[in-house]
């Protein structure tokens, strides 16, 4: 990719149509780009045939297709594959692909590092380098060698999502609208430590799953496990919930690492139960995976089972999520920090 050119992947088609009408170029030309880029996932604008030569070299003058394979990339014995994915300004982000019998899931990310500096995340101590493009974004699904078997994305990787909204809304956009992946928003979920202002923002401009990251229902636990508790608590953030429905197509989530001691307890428990009394969700219970320098141990399995069956005996739907990818350390942030050391 040429410096200084500008990226076609990651643009709705409003703006390939404002690209067009400033080449001078017909109209459908746009729609014509989008195909080529959404639907056959060209490498280079010479590949997108149906538009004349003129055109074509027109565009290539100012534009790139924006495609950039993988890095590097480590393989799990189960299947699980964590990519490093360079984005546009020279900086890399890790994308998780987890296979499940028919079920294909993309854990992409949306910034470079993260602002949250959550205890138990490797990413956040990177610090914040920058929020990533919509092309960044889409690049993950249109790079990937396994982008056939997708079923559903998932925005849990590195980075806050609310914190990059206007990129992951126009990300969002283009894998739901019929010029781009035309997916139904039943695919994608979007998590958030809870955001002020931009998780609104979210739930009333997208009809994507959201799932927040809990992993505490009590102010003064959470706050020493996330800093974002200070600026919008956990009980804020179900109070916005409350506002929506989700009865229907959309679902909302919560999810919660369990920590050996620390909120594993039935008197937990009592106080999730008590918090989301009435709010139509799911809970999904999270092994926690060791980072270097945390002191924080996974829970044992009997005590998670009596977690999940307190909660889902007490009107909460509680799930365990299998842990995939251990032995290549599938939570985002290990690679990525590796790779920026030997740099």
């Amino acid at each position: 990719m040429k410096i200084g050119k500008k990226t076609l992947m990651g643009m709705t088609d409003s703006e390939l149509k404002a690209v067009v009408d400033v080449l001078g170029m017909p109209r459908f030309t746009a729609g014509q780009i989008a195909r080529w880029l959404y639907t056959a996932h060209v490498k280079s604008i010479d590949e997108m045939t149906n538009l004349s030569k003129a055109n074509r070299a027109r565009l290539s003058e100012e534009y790139t297709v924006g495609a950039m394979e993988p890095a590097d990339c480590q393989r799990s014995v189960d299947g699980t594959v964590k990519y490093l994915f360079p984005t546009a300004d020279g900086k890399f982000v890790e994308t998780v692909f987890i296979p499940d019998k028919e079920r294909g899931t993309l854990c992409v990310s949306s910034q470079v590092g993260c602002k949250m500096n959550c205890l138990f995340c490797q990413t956040g101590k990177q610090g914040f380098e920058g929020n990533l493009t919509a092309g960044d974004i889409i690049n993950q699904i249109y790079s990937l060698p396994e982008r056939e078997r997708l079923t559903n994305v998932v925005f849990m990787g590195q980075g806050e999502p609310m914190d990059n909204l206007d990129n992951v809304l126009r990300a969002t956009r283009i894998l739901t609208s019929a010029y781009g992946y035309a997916w139904s928003p039943k695919r994608i979920t979007v998590s958030s430590v809870g955001v002020k202002n931009k998780l609104r923002r979210f739930l009333d401009e997208s009809d994507c799953h959201v799932a927040i990251s809990m992993h505490s229902p009590l102010h003064e636990l959470r706050l020493s496990l996330m800093p974002a508790e200070r600026q919008m608590p956990i009980a804020d953030v179900v109070e916005l919930l409350r506002q929506y429905d989700f009865t229907g197509q959309r679902r909302v989530s919560f999810e919660y690492i369990v920590f050996d001691g620390v909120n594993d307890t039935q008197a937990h428990g009592r106080e999730i139960v008590r918090l989301l009394d009435g709010l139509e969700c799911r809970m999904n219970l999270i092994r926690f995976h060791a980072i270097p320098d945390v002191a924080l141990r996974t829970t044992d399995d009997r005590r998670m089972e009596a977690l999940r069956d307190y909660l889902t005996s007490h009107g909460v739907f509680t799930t365990i999520r299998a842990s995939r990818g251990q032995d290549i350390f599938a939570a985002c942030g290990l690679l990525s920090t590796a790779h920026k050391n030997q740099n």
